[in-house]
């Protein structure tokens, strides 16, 4: 299975200058398989160790930092000496060990010839909860970012890489020919079924049956809430799971707004907010914040108390919500609003994945509204997300009457497009192509 993160991790072996790397994500994204995937092909030796499966590896970093002596004793455990510029050093589910998290800066410092890679889950969450004796070493490692598989790696996972290489080449001139365009949104759609989970996406290929993608799903799930119990304290287990529940029903109500007090009937803000930044803190969902004013820098015209949460893969929400794979090919206005929800937690996840940085959405005084906002340079480009076969929107319009912004983007299955009006200029990307966005800028 083709991931990016490889050619990163490529760059980082080759750099005279490397520091330790971390790479975080949620659990079950792909982290454990590309590390040893890359370790197998680049290097002649692996020292793999996992702090959630061998119990005798914290008791290493409870000692001393010493680096040298750290990689005798591991070395002892493995009964193979671990040798810098050929073996690669991996630590797998670091956060269980928060020494060996701060044992990096002297890794860094002290053996930097050392190749030295680390993961985890619920990173955020653990560097959160680190006490006076331990601490992150703050500018001595690389931190590495993994997502689930986004649609490029999805269309690759297929098998389709004459597709995505054209893709990869087309500009913003060039219409997609309808012979790819019908292909496109169904691989779309499939996507909105799997979402980017590895072992999802990997049955889905091979065995094509809704059944076992939605039994993994379920599994995965039920594993994220186990870590709610194992990393987090007995009173915010709960509220945790309440949270996490109630997510698709905030998302399905007219305005969006998550509100705390749809939860749990009697609960407040004070209540929660806790629990939900430590389901943000997890990487397992996406808090996005209301601008009013679209100005520079737009992260400081944000409202900290109006905003939105989505789930960090799309084929999670759509399990959750248990909106059934089959209807997302039915048209049907019955269909509409779930199918809208599912594309704007698709463009999320395309955005961030594609390195741009936390969106924004708008909403005037009124109840015009436009689903995101980025900052990309000098320019706040609004994006409005259209599932639907009508891509005319009111609160579009408004927002580009009112401000003006050099460069908007429409987004659906349309065809790709560009034309310019006395409001600026619209960019019509279709969604399987919201992943060159970046370039199309």
């Amino acid at each position: 299975m083709k991931r990016f993160m490889y050619d990163t991790l490529l760059k980082w072996k080759e750099n005279v200058d490397r520091k330790p790397v971390i790479i975080e994500g949620i659990r079950q994204c792909g982290k454990t398989w590309i590390l040893k995937h890359f370790a197998d092909s680049e290097f002649k030796d692996i020292a793999y160790f996992n702090f959630e499966y061998d119990d005798r590896l914290q008791k290493i970093f409870e000692g001393d930092l010493n680096v040298s002596r750290i990689i005798r004793d591991l070395g002892i455990i493995r009964n193979k000496t671990i040798l810098p510029g050929i073996t690669i050093l991996i630590l797998d589910e670091i956060q269980v060990c928060p020494r060996a998290i701060t044992s990096l800066k002297y890794f860094c410092e002290n053996l930097s010839e050392l190749h030295v890679a680390a993961a985890g889950s619920l990173l955020g969450v653990a560097v959160a909860q680190m006490g006076k004796n331990v601490s992150f070493p703050v500018g001595k490692v690389q931190m590495l970012k993994m997502y689930p598989l986004n649609f490029p790696e999805f269309l690759l996972a297929k098998g389709e890489e004459l597709l995505y290489e054209y893709l990869n080449n087309l500009s913003l001139d060039e219409e997609i020919p309808e012979a790819f365009t019908g292909k496109l949104e169904e691989v779309y759609r499939e996507y909105l079924i799997t979402g980017g989970l590895p072992e999802v996406v990997s049955s889905w290929i091979k065995n094509h049956d809704i059944g076992s993608v939605e039994a993994i799903q379920s599994g995965i799930m039920s594993n994220y809430e186990k870590d709610f119990v194992k990393y987090a304290s007995a009173s915010e287990f709960p509220k945790l799971s309440l949270i996490w529940n109630a997510i698709p029903a905030q998302l399905a109500k007219d305005n969006q707004k998550f509100l705390f007090a749809h939860v749990k009937q009697g609960m407040r803000a004070r209540d929660l907010e806790d629990s939900l930044e430590w389901l943000i803190s997890a990487g397992l969902i996406y808090k996005i914040e209301k601008i009013e004013r679209p100005y520079i820098p737009i992260t400081t015209y944000s409202d900290i108390t109006h905003f939105k949460i989505y789930f960090s893969d799309t084929g999670l929400l759509r399990r959750k919500s248990r909106f059934p794979a089959d209807v997302l090919f039915d048209t049907s206005s019955i269909t509409a609003d779930m199918r809208g929800i599912l594309a704007e937690n698709f463009i999320l996840t395309e955005l961030i994945s594609n390195d741009f940085q936390r969106p924004f959405f708008w909403k005037s005084a009124g109840i015009a509204e436009v689903d995101y906002v980025i900052q990309e340079g000098v320019d706040v480009i609004p994006i409005e997300v259209k599932s639907s076969g009508r891509t005319r929107s009111r609160s579009f319009t408004e927002y580009r009457k009112k401000y003006s912004p050099r460069i908007a983007i429409r987004t659906s299955l349309r065809n790709i497009s560009q034309h310019s009006d006395e409001y600026g200029k619209i960019l019509e990307i279709p969604f399987y192509l919201i992943w060159r966005l970046k370039v199309y800028l």
